[in-house]
C-alpha cells in the first residue's frame, strides 16, 4: 500500500495544470484627460468577473489507461493486490479532479496576477524618453530626418553643394544624350504617315505636355472647328451659332476657339468641351426662338493689316531680261571709257600723289626758329 501512494507523484505529473495568460487592459486614449497632473493608475480586474476561455470548454472525464504507464510503473502496478490497484485508481482520480478543477486553476490564476502585481508595484517605473536628435542640414525637410542624424564632419575629402549641383546636372545632360543617341533613332519605327481628319470629324482637340513635369498647365485643352463644317446645321442655325458662341468666333477664318482647365485630368476637360459643343448644337437647332433680332457683333475682332507685296517689284522674266540688258550695256561703256583713257586708274593716282609729296620734303624738313626764351638764348650766344 506504502508503494502505490509513493508512486501516486507519476500520475499526478502526466496532468499540467495550464494557467491562461493575465493580459493587460489599458485604458483607451478616449478616458484619458488632456490635462492631468496626477499620474495614472490601472484598475484591477478580478479574474472571476470575466468568463475564461477554459471554463467554456467541457472538462473530459477520467479514465484509467495502462498502456500509458511506462516500463518501470507497469512494474510497480503489477506488484500491488487487486485492493491496492482499486485503491490507486481511486486516489488517481481524485488527483485528476483536483488538479483540473475550475476552483483550482481560478485560485492559482489569483495567485499569479496578485504577485505579478506586487511586484509591478514595487519595481519603479521610470519613464524613458529617447533624446532627440538634431537633423542636419542634409536631413532637413525629410520624413525620416531623426533617423538620418546630424551631418558628418566635413574632412575637405569632398566637394560643395553647388559643384554636387553642377555634376548632377552633368550626369543628367549625359542621360538624355545616351536617351538621344541610342533610343530616340528606334523611334524611327513607330512613325506613321499624316492622315488628315475626316469630314465627318470637324473637332480638333490640342493638348500640351511637360514631358513629365507637374505644371498648372497640363490639363488645359483647347478646342478648335469651323461652324461651316458642323454636321446638319442650316444658314440660320449656323447664324444663330454664331451669335451662341460670341467672342470665341474668328470671322476672318469661321474659327471657333475655347480652353478648358477646371478639371484636374486632361479627358474631364475635354469631356467638358464636347458636352458644350453638343449643347450649343442643341441649341442652335432650336426653333422657337432664332435670334432674329439680335444682330452679329463682332466688334471684339480686330483685323490684323494684310501687306501685299508691290506688283511692280516682282521679278518677272522682261525685268530679268531688262536687268541683264542695263549690265551688259555698263560693262559696254566701262570698256570704251577705258579705252579712251577716261578712265580713273586708281594706283595711277596714288603715285602721282607720292612724288609730289617727295617733292615738297625738303622744304618740310628745314628746322624752324624755336620761340620764347629758346630765341633768346640763342641771340646771346
Amino acid at each position: 500500500m506504502a508503494a502505490a501512494f509513493n508512486r501516486l507523484g507519476f500520475a499526478a505529473l502526466r496532468h499540467s495544470c495550464r494557467i491562461q495568460y493575465r493580459r493587460k487592459e489599458w485604458m483607451g486614449l478616449s478616458s484619458r484627460r488632456p490635462f492631468q497632473s496626477a499620474p495614472t493608475y490601472l484598475a484591477r480586474s478580478d479574474d472571476r468577473d470575466r468568463p475564461s476561455s477554459r471554463r467554456n470548454v467541457p472538462k473530459e472525464p477520467y479514465s484509467f489507461d495502462y498502456e500509458k504507464f511506462g516500463a518501470e510503473d507497469r512494474h510497480h502496478y503489477d506488484l500491488l493486490s487487486p485492493e491496492e490497484k482499486k485503491q490507486f485508481q481511486q486516489d488517481e482520480k481524485a488527483a485528476y479532479e483536483h488538479l483540473t478543477s475550475s476552483d483550482l486553476e481560478s485560485e492559482m490564476q489569483g495567485m499569479v496576477s496578485q504577485a505579478v502585481y506586487d511586484i509591478s508595484r514595487e519595481t519603479p517605473r521610470e519613464r524613458v524618453i529617447p533624446p532627440r536628435i538634431t537633423p542636419g542640414l542634409m536631413a532637413m525637410g525629410e520624413i525620416d530626418e531623426q533617423d538620418s542624424g546630424e551631418d558628418e564632419d566635413f574632412e575637405g575629402d569632398d566637394i560643395t553643394s553647388t559643384a554636387h549641383g553642377e555634376l548632377e546636372q552633368h550626369r543628367e545632360i549625359r542621360e538624355y544624350a545616351r536617351i538621344a543617341a541610342w533610343e530616340m533613332p528606334m523611334l524611327s519605327k513607330l512613325a506613321k504617315p499624316f492622315v488628315p481628319p475626316p469630314l465627318d470629324k470637324p473637332l480638333r482637340f490640342r493638348y500640351t505636355t511637360y514631358m513629365g513635369e507637374t505644371h498648372p498647365a497640363a490639363k488645359k485643352v483647347v478646342l478648335e472647328f469651323c461652324t461651316r463644317d458642323l454636321p446638319g446645321l442650316s444658314e440660320a442655325q449656323r447664324i444663330k451659332l454664331v451669335k451662341l458662341i460670341g467672342v470665341r468666333y474668328n470671322p476672318d477664318t469661321d474659327l471657333v476657339k475655347m480652353s478648358c482647365e477646371m478639371f484636374e485630368t486632361q479627358a474631364q476637360n475635354k469631356r467638358y468641351l464636347g458636352d458644350l459643343v453638343d449643347t450649343l448644337m442643341a441649341e442652335a437647332k432650336d426653333a422657337s426662338d432664332m435670334f432674329e433680332d439680335v444682330p452679329i457683333d463682332f466688334r471684339h475682332h480686330k483685323p490684323k493689316p494684310k501687306f501685299e507685296f508691290p506688283e511692280n517689284w516682282k521679278l518677272t522674266e522682261e525685268r530679268r531680261a531688262q536687268l541683264e540688258e542695263n549690265r551688259r550695256q555698263s560693262v559696254l561703256g566701262e570698256k570704251e571709257r577705258e579705252e579712251a583713257g577716261r578712265l580713273v586708274d586708281g594706283a595711277k593716282v596714288i603715285e602721282q600723289v607720292m612724288e609730289a609729296l617727295a617733292r615738297k620734303a625738303p622744304a618740310a624738313a628745314r628746322v624752324e626758329a624755336p620761340k620764347g626764351k629758346s630765341r633768346k638764348r640763342l641771340a646771346a650766344r
